[in-house]
């Protein structure tokens, strides 16, 4: 055999007990795949590691030892990019920065740590973005919701935001695509899953899940928008990019054009 691909949960931990494992058993690495789309390889040998809370802490442990809260931080968020072969990409950084005495944070001479900053640019646009467009509309429970679909795993990392800037208020925001959501009660915020009614929608104001006056809201700054836009002077290139297609569906000015 030329090597092993290693197959996790999916977890940020599971990743970390790959990390254990490698290092134990002295393993050569080839991949390592997540459990839903692994696929054997002719030259290599799979192994399945299980997700051990202790073993991931004391990888967390070293890696908090050898890297800067910056380079954490990259670790988690390209995490959180679940991009195909992220996986690979991590382990071979953490080699680089176990094996290294120095910090090797801005080192991008390595391929494995120039990756890592790249993709945590990526999870990082997109968390502004998210903080930018997520709508609330206002159900008639008195809760407000709103549902995202990002590109990258961002609504653990911007949960901080939306609970301080929304602290008196309840709300929710949905993943629709991970099929989780964060729920603040007004005094904490914790992960939730939902059975949603596919016509909820993600934007616009369906009368029997949100309130009338969210309806009348909706309606009455539509309206607005399409009085104060001038088509004559409408930039679309400038406008798509601030605004990228792909958004306007949280948008209620943008609903009738997503």
């Amino acid at each position: 055999m030329n090597g092993f691909i290693l197959k996790y949960d999916g977890s940020f931990e599971g990743l970390l007990c790959c990390v254990f494992e490698a290092y134990h058993q002295k393993l050569q690495i080839l991949d390592i795949q997540p459990l839903d789309r692994a696929a054997d390889q002719l030259f290599a040998e799979s192994l399945e590691v299980n997700t051990d809370a202790q073993k991931a802490s004391r990888v967390l442990k070293a890696l908090r030892k050898k890297t800067s809260s910056q380079g954490l931080l990259r670790i988690k968020w390209t995490f959180l990019s679940e991009l195909p072969g992220m996986e690979i990409q991590l382990f071979r950084a953490i080699q680089y920065i176990f094996a290294s005495e120095k910090p090797v944070d801005a080192d991008y001479s390595e391929d494995s740590i120039l990756y890592l900053a790249q993709t945590t640019k990526k999870v990082g646009r997109e968390k502004h973005r998210m903080e930018a467009f997520v709508r609330f509309r206002l159900t008639r429970d008195g809760i407000y919701f709103a549902m995202i679909e990002p590109d990258f795993n961002v609504l653990p990392i911007i949960s901080r935001h939306f609970t301080s800037r929304y602290a008196d208020q309840e709300w929710i925001i949905y993943d629709l695509k991970r099929g989780f959501g964060l729920h603040y009660d007004k005094n904490s915020t914790q992960f939730i899953q939902l059975d949603l009614p596919e016509n909820v929608g993600i934007s616009g104001a369906p009368s029997e899940y949100f309130a009338n006056e969210e309806i009348a809201f909706q309606e009455l700054w539509q309206a607005y928008f399409n009085n104060v836009n001038i088509k004559s002077r409408v930039n679309t290139r400038l406008h798509l990019q601030h605004v990228p297609r792909r958004y306007w569906k949280y948008l209620t000015e943008k609903s009738s054009f997503a």
